[in-house]
């Protein structure tokens, strides 16, 4: 046990995030109950006198299967990729011209998104994702409020949003989407005819990009029937906390690129909105030529 600490431990301090988040992905099932993750401690507050692996509660057994169960998803993995591009023969993948990424038929495929509103910072706004009727969809509404909460920083509020959770392998490794086969994103939607915001989240490389984002709007007709959406993939714009960059250049489609997908509501308007998703997927249109559709050109003109 106090080796595994050691491990833990020496790992943040000496071997950088990534060999920490190796061994956190090995033993962390082995250790719950714990606090060795954690270093933060309340202002004030006297640190712990005793040694942090005695406050660790071992389970060999939990471990074990944990291991277990990576092992096999690895297996498949590893199957699926000497298979073919996605498990699949490796023509088949050549011709594909569609593919669906997501389809809400049961709760495990809402599992899959995660919601978010301005509550975070403040504000009043009300989202819920559910199942919608007969297990056909998915149904996110809610109530937008534009009040700007009193705490003397916040100057926006507003918004809300669904994000699809990142796919993780197996040792919690990120799996990213490879869209290079595709040039346009392809929904089957109804909605109440407010506007939407089509996101696409990327892993940046560097952390000063963190906050970059590939943006386009979706707008939606109302009444009671179902529209498909075409969007192609040449029409997003990049962003970077909310402010529309000088710097432009078409989305990366490669796997090094994609983390997840997104949809968010701000059109400043009050109240209740509804949004119903059918499925979420990828075309290959071979009428579409267009690489980018803005201007690529430097912030300082060359001297």
């Amino acid at each position: 046990m106090a080796l595994t600490v050691m491990l833990l431990n020496g790992a943040s301090f000496h071997g950088g995030c990534c060999r920490h988040k190796v061994l956190l992905s090995l033993f962390g099932p082995l250790l719950s109950n714990s606090k060795l993750y954690s270093s933060y401690r309340r202002p004030g507050a006297e640190p712990e006198k005793k040694p942090s692996w005695e406050n660790a509660d071992f389970s060999f057994k939990k471990g074990i299967d944990h291991l277990k169960t990576q092992l096999s998803l690895l297996k498949e993995e590893t199957q699926d990729y000497l298979r073919g591009p996605r498990g699949n023969p490796f023509s088949p993948h050549l011709l594909e011209q569609t593919r669906v990424l997501w389809q809400f038929r049961s709760q495990e495929d809402i599992n899959k998104w995660v919601i978010s509103s301005d509550v975070e910072i403040g504000g009043k706004s009300k989202v819920t994702l559910k199942l919608g009727r007969n297990n056909q969809a998915a149904l996110l509404y809610g109530t937008l409020n534009t009040e700007v909460p009193r705490d003397g920083e916040t100057k926006y509020s507003g918004y809300c949003s669904m994000r699809s959770r990142p796919a993780v392998g197996s040792f919690n490794r990120k799996k990213y989407y490879d869209w290079s086969s595709f040039n346009s994103l392809y929904l089957r939607v109804r909605g109440d005819g407010r506007p939407w915001m089509v996101n696409i989240y990327t892993d940046p490389y560097f952390s000063h990009l963190k906050d970059d984002l590939y943006s386009y709007f979706m707008f939606t007709r109302g009444g009671p029937y179902w529209e498909e959406i075409k969007i192609p993939f040449s029409k997003f714009f990049l962003s970077s906390q909310g402010r529309v960059q000088d710097n432009q250049h078409p989305v990366w489609l490669d796997k090094a690129s994609f983390l997840t997908l997104g949809f968010t509501i701000g059109d400043k308007v009050d109240g209740p909105f509804q949004l119903e998703i059918d499925f979420i997927g990828l075309l290959n249109d071979r009428a579409h030529r267009e690489e980018f559709a803005y201007e690529t050109c430097d912030k300082n003109t060359p001297v």
